[in-house]
C-alpha cells in the first residue's frame, strides 16, 4: 500500500465531494465509508470510498439505502 491509496479526512472529502463536516458526522452516525484509526488520526482508503459509493446507488428516490443497480 502507498500513501496514494489512503487519504486524510479533508482529502476523502474532497473526493467524495461533501464537506468534512458531512463525512465527519457520517463517521459518528455509522453511515459514512469505512476508516482506520492512527492514534487520532483518521484515514481511509480509497478502495472503501469507492466502495462506500458503489453500495448507496439508487435508480429512484423511492428505493431503501444499499440497493444496487446494476
Amino acid at each position: 500500500m502507498s500513501a496514494h491509496d489512503y487519504l486524510d479526512v479533508d482529502q476523502a472529502a474532497e473526493y467524495l465531494r461533501i464537506s468534512a463536516s458531512n463525512l465527519n458526522k457520517r463517521r459518528v452516525a455509522g453511515t459514512g465509508p469505512r476508516y482506520s484509526k492512527l492514534g487520532r488520526r483518521v484515514i481511509y482508503l480509497r478502495t472503501d470510498l469507492d466502495a462506500w459509493i458503489l453500495a448507496n446507488l439508487r435508480g429512484s428516490t423511492s428505493e431503501t439505502r444499499g440497493a444496487i443497480v446494476a
